[in-house]
């Protein structure tokens, strides 16, 4: 081997190491801007998924309200439909309740000791069987003479001096029947309270 061969072996080894030199610091450059883009992307993501997190949490509270509030609507709807179901027959019932009044009122009449007034056999079975009839319907009367004076549910037509003194501040007598539908007044009783 000739000083001319080792000079060119050296130097294609010296061009070797440096061409790969120059190949591993461009190798090591795109690594390391490589791992940067992928450290920002990481970083992007990791934001990214806070900021869906939170849109989820967000919209499961929105479909958690809505879903309460739905629920609510659908329990308020049917209760105001049972109650519409159990007083649509009212304007009706408070129609009829004059016609019960009279009959009340000639059925005492009949019942007076040295009355001419005869409550026929008819009649009366006339009478309970609309009386059957409305009770069915959910109608009740109200009783009120005796009872303590309650401006819920009676309307004091006037007052007299109690007959007894256990009878101040209660019903003495009642001059129009109240009734209930279905546990719901109607109809305040008239009455005359002691005093």
């Amino acid at each position: 081997m000739t000083h001319k061969n080792i000079d060119k072996m050296t130097e294609e080894t010296l061009h070797n190491e440096l061409t790969e030199t120059g190949e591993n610091e461009a190798v090591s450059q795109e690594t390391t801007v490589a791992d940067t883009e992928y450290i920002q992307d990481l970083t992007t993501d990791t934001t990214d998924l806070s900021k869906l997190k939170g849109e989820l949490e967000e919209a499961k509270d929105k479909y958690l309200r809505l879903f309460a509030e739905f629920d609510n609507f659908k329990k308020r709807t049917m209760k105001e439909r049972l109650d519409l179901i159990r007083t649509a027959s009212q304007e009706t019932l408070q129609a009829m309740l004059p016609v019960l009044d009279d009959f009340d009122r000639a059925k005492k009449a009949s019942e007076m000791p040295g009355s001419t007034e005869v409550f026929s056999e008819g009649v009366n079975l006339v009478y309970h069987k609309l009386m059957g009839i409305m009770e069915g319907k959910g109608l009740k009367a109200m009783s009120s003479t005796g009872e303590s004076f309650d401006p819920e549910k009676h309307e004091a037509i006037t007052e007299i001096p109690a007959p007894t003194a256990d009878l101040a501040g209660k019903v003495v007598d009642t001059v129009e029947k109240g009734y209930y539908l279905h546990d719901k007044i109607i109809r305040y009783a008239k009455v005359v309270v002691g005093k």
